[in-house]
């Protein structure tokens, strides 16, 4: 007869290995060449290789500072728009990592944001 002791250990077990890999897939980073039109981005790392001169725009969702900027990771370049605070907190040669954004393809070119609700966290300087 298996011991019911040894069983939930065995059950406790598997649960820790399942929630270690549910970690692991969270906090995978995209790349660049995986990235696809009107994707969500979750973990995206890149260096921050030019910020272009802001510009204020009125849209019906928002109105205020945006500026262009690219960026790159080993894989690639991918454009990126910066909004508000986010331009004068960072700076060229950040390494940023952007959390729950959104990637839109723009005259044929991959863009990627925070939009409303991600956020850009920079890893170093």
């Amino acid at each position: 007869m298996p011991n019911s002791t040894s069983n939930n250990s065995k059950k406790s077990i598997l649960a820790q290995i399942r929630n270690e890999n549910d970690k692991e897939k969270m906090n995978t980073r995209q790349k660049v060449e995986s990235l696809r039109p009107n994707m969500i981005v979750k973990h995206l790392e890149l260096v921050i290789l030019r910020i272009y001169p802001r510009r204020l725009i009125s849209t019906s969702n928002y109105t205020g500072p945006v500026a262009a900027a690219c960026g790159r990771d080993e894989t690639g370049i991918v454009g990126l728009v910066l909004w508000d605070d986010q331009i004068e907190t960072t700076r060229v040669g950040d390494i940023i990592k952007i959390e729950n954004g959104w990637c839109r393809q723009r005259d044929g070119e991959l863009v990627v944001s925070t939009g409303k609700s991600g956020k850009i966290r920079i890893l170093d300087r």
